[in-house]
């Protein structure tokens, strides 16, 4: 569960303020509207008996294929993952909707209501869907990733720190949130005959307005506009959408429900005799990227000079030694696993803003780069498991060796998956393990 139960009723109090607040802002009435608790129904008698029934034709598989894109994927997942999707088709029936809205992503939950529901003797419902917006990191939306999304409280400074890290690679309109975002919310937003402005400089053109999507995700498709002037736009957007949200937030009693529901978040465990800072692996920035370009370096046989996409504007320049042992043909358009946040370094005569990872073995040498999560992509931050709640350092502190502390306890383990302390290197967003290709009990570099 991802709330813990003394926080469900304070957030439940939240979203509904925050729902109505945003309904609000864009002129929704709320006469209408009404909000059901799931606990008014699912303490009851009717409803555990038919979530017993619900279960006896349910197998397995439906069940785990029904949450495939919205509960994580695990090698020995929770029960309540395969659950979860059963109790979603039941509220249909007990809140007596005649329509259920969600995301494309919940579209298996839905042919799974269809197709269990009638079996207990409940109607079939309607099922409405919309697409997917991107996170601005690329990939799908993460609640636990606080760079993937902007919150409604989100002050102008940090929209414009999160739009600035966001993944808007010049011609790139797929997976780009920032682009996305402007389709699904900006857009539909405007009145008849508003314009979006894209403010730029006159010796770059000069202000240019879209009156429709289609033009403007043409102008970036073509490198018309660029990713920071489409950003400085979307930053303008976003803040006048939220202002309204925010003024009704200014009420005391709802700043201090949002700190309530929202506690600040506990320093996770540091490492015993750490000194005292606390060094865990929160502090590491890695991430998944692709290896758009690489060359062997000018002056150094052993080393390669890669071009590596990890989810920025710009690939990053590694340097890389790995000439031995991966060739240059197999390096092009690898995706690997980066630490980001290392001191960039010169490393003879190129400066370095990175590392590839690797899993390595002294006898016999062998090097082998740490594989990416199943499903992931590039910029997809990796967390070790039980340590995902947190923002990684900006850049590690040389001085006090924190890389080199947390490094000692990286490896392989015996089913060739990344660990740290036992726990597994995942994927934050999709949730699956990183592996390597064959070295067990590796140490990870």
């Amino acid at each position: 569960m991802k709330a813990p139960w003394e926080l469900l009723s304070l957030r439940t109090q939240y979203y509904e303020t925050a729902i109505k607040a945003m309904l609000t802002s864009i002129g929704v009435p709320l006469e209408k509207l009404r909000f059901v608790k799931g606990t008014d129904y699912q303490l009851s008698k009717e409803y555990t008996l038919d979530v017993y029934r619900l279960t006896s034709v349910i197998t397995e598989h439906d069940a785990k294929k029904a949450g495939a894109e919205v509960v994580k994927q695990v090698e020995h997942p929770l029960l309540s993952g395969l659950l979860y999707p059963g109790l979603q088709a039941l509220d249909e029936e007990y809140l007596k909707v005649d329509a259920q809205f969600g995301g494309v992503d919940q579209r298996k939950i839905f042919t799974m209501a269809e197709k269990y529901l009638p079996q207990l003797g409940y109607s079939k419902r309607i099922h409405l869907m919309n697409p997917m917006v991107p996170g601005l990191t690329g990939g799908k939306m993460s609640a636990s990733e606080e760079d993937s999304k902007i919150d409604l409280l989100d002050n102008p400074a940090n929209v414009k720190k999160k739009l600035k890290k966001a993944f808007c690679e010049p011609g790139n309109i797929t997976d780009n949130g920032v682009l996305s975002f402007t389709k699904h919310v900006i857009f539909p937003l405007m009145k008849p005959n508003e314009a979006f402005k894209v403010s730029r400089a006159k010796e770059y053109g000069g202000d240019i307005e879209y009156f429709k999507f289609a033009d403007l995700e043409e102008a970036f498709a073509k490198q018309d506009v660029h990713p920071g002037d489409l950003k400085a736009s979307v930053e303008q957007a976003i803040n006048m959408l939220l202002a309204p949200i925010q003024e009704i937030f200014k009420d005391s009693k709802l700043q201090e429900l949002a700190k309530k529901a929202y506690p600040p978040l506990q320093k996770a465990k540091a490492i015993p005799n750490a000194g005292n800072e606390d060094i865990t692996p929160v502090k590491l920035d890695i991430r998944v990227g692709r290896i758009v370009e690489v060359t062997r370096h000018p002056d150094a046989d052993s080393l390669y000079v890669e071009k590596i996409d990890v989810g920025e504007e710009e690939p990053r320049v590694v340097v890389s030694g790995l000439v031995n042992y991966v060739p240059i043909e197999c390096m092009q358009n690898k995706e690997v696993v980066v630490l980001c946040n290392l001191k960039p370094a010169k490393m003879r005569g190129i400066e370095s803003k990175g590392m590839v990872l690797c899993a390595s073995i002294d006898d016999p040498k062998q090097v082998e780069p740490l594989l990416p999560p199943i499903g992931s992509k590039p910029g997809e931050r990796i967390v070790v498991e039980t340590y995902e709640i947190g923002e990684p350092d900006d850049v590690l502190n040389p001085k006090k060796k924190v890389w080199e502390k947390l490094q000692a306890d990286l490896k392989t383990n015996t089913e060739l998956v990344a660990v740290w302390q036992g726990n597994k290197l995942i994927g934050k967003i999709c949730g699956n393990a990183v592996t390597t290709a064959s070295l067990v009990n590796a140490p990870i570099k």
